[in-house]
């Protein structure tokens, strides 16, 4: 039981950064596991990476790694993805959830069970 609400996508030049902001309600905020997820036109959801309840470890899909950080507030209830050396065929909906389940960091590709609404990413050549 949390809504999400992304923030932070627009357009940005190959090789530019992003830092994507996702914004959470309720008062367990620190109970969730949170990832962040991309879907470009005509693919499927893709993991981009997670982050512990404490945000002590954090796990990251293989082409973002060395790139991209997710950190989060539990203060204020927030998340982050920072995007750095961009990628046209990144161009894509970013989108944050959560889960409450108990998970190793290398099942946090799956098994979420709430989204947020998405927040729009696109690369220019």
């Amino acid at each position: 039981q949390v809504q999400l609400v992304e923030s932070g996508g627009g357009l940005v030049q190959a090789g530019g950064s992003l830092r994507l902001s996702c914004a959470a309600s309720g008062r367990t905020f620190s109970s969730y596991v949170m990832g962040w997820f991309r879907q470009a036109p005509g693919k499927g959801r893709e993991f981009v990476g997670g982050i512990s309840r404490s945000g002590g470890t954090t796990y990251y899909a293989d082409p973002v790694k060395g790139r991209s950080s997710i950190t989060r507030d539990n203060a204020k209830n927030t998340v982050h993805l920072q995007m750095n050396s961009l990628k046209p065929e990144e161009t894509a909906v970013y989108d944050c959830a959560a889960t409450r389940r108990f998970m190793a960091s290398s099942d946090w590709t799956d098994g979420y069970d709430y989204w947020g609404q998405g927040t729009q990413v696109t690369v220019s050549s």
